[in-house]
């Protein structure tokens, strides 16, 4: 039925959401697209929106579309009801792509390589002993092991670096580059204190631990990482989403690489969309002594409709659309996008 289709629709899009939310630490806005926007001959399509820090864009994370009947009568696709009477299906259509490898990598990247959340991370630690000529592998390898032991029992993904043609400061840049939250860096005096020192990723942090609580302390950390990497993210998106209701401010915002809440006519209004989206860019390219930009690029100036947001704020009665001047019906985020 319509309503069935509805709550697969909506189950696939909360599904989408935690991946982002829950293991990519990605924070993300679940909404409807406009008339403009939604899948070409489907009742209605729901996104989820993530914001890129570095370039100040928003892209679609991902769609869960309810067809409604079109396709089901385009290609006679039936079922039978509990009466014995034949209906055309209502249909849903989802998926989840390797685009989120690509959002991932943009929103916590730096200037060093890779910043992976630990629950994805396929290694979340890497030990590297640091060896003397009064301390070589062979007198390391055994204490390191053992953390390595430790750390599987926990299940933790680990590996131990002991390659001999690498020094530490390559193997540190090389994991580093890779994304790996944690390094336990194991030298002489840790051997000696019976510790390791820990060096976390995403923000890089040291700490020095006992071996005897190794395992308990990168279990928790990797926990401390993975949570301090979706605070960071949604401070960031929040810092730019913003609100605006006189269309005066509406270019401003995006050149401070912000997403835009404003009034809205509502999705139907497509007329006015494309009004948006022209008089913007032709705004932005103003802004900067531009004359045009190819009508096939990639990063547009202009802006466009991400998702009529579920959580709505309040909309005073009285409120104008920003580009119409019509009632305002709901809130809808703008932003220029891949």
């Amino acid at each position: 039925s319509f309503d069935d289709a509805n709550v697969m629709v909506r189950k696939a899009l909360d599904l989408y959401r935690r991946v982002y939310e829950e293991l990519l630490a990605i924070p993300v806005v679940p909404g409807y697209k406009t008339e403009k926007e939604k899948f070409a001959g489907g009742h209605s399509t729901t996104t989820v929106e993530a914001y890129i820090p570095v370039s100040g864009r928003a892209i679609q994370g991902a769609t869960s579309h309810h067809l409604g009947q079109n396709f089901g009568k385009m290609f006679d696709i039936n079922y039978q009801d509990e009466k014995g009477e034949t209906q055309t299906a209502w249909q849903t259509s989802w998926g989840l792509t390797t685009r989120t490898i690509g959002v991932m990598i943009m929103v916590h990247g730096d200037d060093t390589g890779l910043v992976l959340p630990p629950r994805v991370a396929p290694l979340q630690c890497v030990i590297v002993p640091i060896t003397s000529k009064s301390c070589p592998i062979e007198k390391l390898a055994p204490y390191c092991g053992s953390i390595l032991e430790s750390l599987q029992e926990k299940d933790i993904r680990v590996k131990l670096d002991d390659r001999l043609i690498y020094n530490p400061g390559w193997k540190y840049a090389h994991w580093e580059q890779k994304g790996v939250p944690i390094r336990i860096e194991v030298g002489p005096r840790d051997l000696e204190k019976r510790g390791a020192r820990l060096v976390v990723r995403f923000g890089g942090e040291k700490v020095d631990v006992g071996v005897d609580g190794l395992a308990d302390a990168v279990a928790a950390k990797l926990d401390e990482v993975q949570k301090g990497m979706f605070e960071n993210a949604v401070k960031f998106r929040n810092d730019h989403l913003v609100k605006v209701t006189e269309w005066k401010d509406f270019v401003p915002n995006l050149e401070l690489h912000n997403l835009v809440l404003t009034p809205w006519c509502g999705g139907e209004h497509q007329d006015w969309e494309e009004w948006v989206k022209d008089k913007s860019r032709e705004e932005s390219l103003a802004n900067a002594g531009l004359e045009g930009e190819a009508d096939t690029t990639a990063t547009s100036v202009a802006a466009k409709t991400l998702c009529i947001p579920f959580d709505q704020p309040d909309l005073p009665e009285g409120t104008k659309c920003i580009a119409s001047g019509m009632p305002a019906t709901c809130w809808v985020m703008w932003g220029r996008s891949y």
